[in-house]
């Protein structure tokens, strides 16, 4: 399949073409041509199975790629299957994602990394699993990093299980040294916050639930950053919520030290007020915080100690999902959602540009992944969409097999109009 885009803005600081309309010439999945105008049907080596592809105020950039995303399969298929997730990824505009090892059997062991490879290997959508960093996530035994990373493994995280033992986060940091791969953490003194469902303040207080402290985060961070001093590896932190805690990554940054960090799309527009209802919905972890929170993220995002924009696409049934809040699980379906929620909440904060950095180069660039810029010669992994398109996010919209998301019949700006990737055109 040849594919020729008419007019579309290029959004990519990597291209020279950057900011420019130009028509795209796609020849077996690689960009043949760009210029100010093309037409396919004056190629001799056209087919008939060559397609246009027009749209109002069509914006092309590199593919997006999500660094934080549950499929639940192996163990969790009620929830999504690697089918039903890379559906989810399709409608949201997203070409790769990163699995988190949130699984049963866990993903502790090149088998298993090997299984979602081979099983995803023919999707449009790149799918990469994480490993966990501890044997069946429970932080206490180092898996085969060598061997898993030989097996395509760029990353060891025991995600929302924070690895709470600082002698085995440093033989893990120390390991990742050698076979070249990125332990991500997500800081979160369980001591602290075990038992809490949402922020510690006024509102939990006034509602009687049991709060998570920013302390249980911000502790977790100055450790991680003295064990990345120590170590001299690489440290990536995950799903940052709270103002102090991007001051401490700034700081290590002007040190010099080798962090990187993300932050959940919903941290920085939702707050601990959204709770007031019970509405289990919101409830998430990191959980939501407060405004002082969500203006130093943003800010973090602009000056770029904030690397990524995550959708932590949570697929949860409703059995666990609609009942009491104490017992309801953490989490928010975020693929299919995430663009039009951060365009219309993110973007004008911090720029187009910044965003799409924020959504495709910066995830791929700390994962050392081949960076697909639109360019002549290169692989064409594009995302198109349009930055202005005004909707409503309904059930319709969903190709996750969960439904929790309290979006539904939200106003969106901003839509993924569709994906390239692999030499095939897939369009919502």
């Amino acid at each position: 399949m040849n594919i020729l885009l008419k007019s579309a803005k290029i959004i990519d600081p990597n291209s020279k073409f950057n900011n420019e309309i130009m028509d795209i010439y796609i020849k077996e999945g690689k960009i043949d041509q760009i210029s100010k105008s093309i037409n396919y049907k004056d190629k001799s080596n056209a087919k008939n199975s060559d397609i246009e592809f027009t749209a109002k105020n069509l914006h092309i950039s590199p593919g997006w790629f999500d660094l934080h995303a549950n499929f639940g399969e192996p163990g969790f298929e009620h929830n999504e299957t690697l089918d039903t997730g890379c559906n989810a990824a399709i409608k949201g505009g997203f070409t790769g994602v990163m699995l988190m090892p949130n699984n049963i059997p866990s993903i502790d062991n090149r088998s298993m990394i090997d299984f979602i490879l081979n099983k995803t290997s023919n999707l449009i959508v790149d799918v990469l699993p994480a490993g966990n960093i501890t044997q069946n996530s429970i932080g206490d035994s180092i898996v085969e990093m060598h061997d898993m990373s030989e097996g395509g493994c760029k990353a060891f995280t025991d995600d929302k299980n924070s690895l709470m033992r600082n002698d085995v986060m440093k033989v893990a940091m120390l390991y990742s040294i050698d076979c070249n791969a990125l332990i991500m953490n997500y800081p979160n003194d369980e001591s602290l916050s075990k038992n809490g469902v949402m922020h510690e303040g006024t509102t939990s207080t006034r509602l009687g639930l049991k709060g998570i402290p920013y302390m249980a985060e911000e502790m977790m961070v100055d450790r991680d950053i003295n064990l990345l001093k120590y170590t001299n590896s690489r440290l990536h932190l995950s799903y940052i919520s709270t103002k102090d805690s991007v001051n401490k990554i700034k700081i290590a940054k002007k040190k010099g030290l080798t962090i990187t960090a993300d932050v959940a799309l919903h941290n920085l527009f939702l707050t601990e007020n959204h709770i007031n209802n019970f509405d289990t919905r919101y409830k998430v972890l990191p959980p939501l915080r407060e405004k002082e929170d969500i203006n130093a993220l943003i800010k973090a995002l602009k000056d770029n100690t904030i690397d990524v924009i995550s959708s932590d696409h949570t697929p949860i049934s409703d059995e666990h999902k609609k009942v009491e809040f104490d017992n309801a699980l953490n989490g928010i379906i975020g693929l299919e959602s995430a663009f039009g929620l951060l365009c219309k909440h993110i973007a004008p904060k911090i720029g187009l540009s910044l965003l799409i950095e924020k959504i495709s180069i910066n995830p791929r660039k700390i994962l050392q992944l081949p960076q697909e810029s639109i360019n002549i010669g290169n692989k064409a992994n594009i995302t198109l969409f349009d930055p202005e398109k005004e909707w409503e996010f309904t059930v319709d919209d969903i190709k996750s097999k969960s439904l929790n998301t309290p979006f539904i019949g939200t106003k969106m700006r901003g839509k993924a109009l569709g994906i390239i990737n692999k030499g095939i055109l897939k369009v919502n």
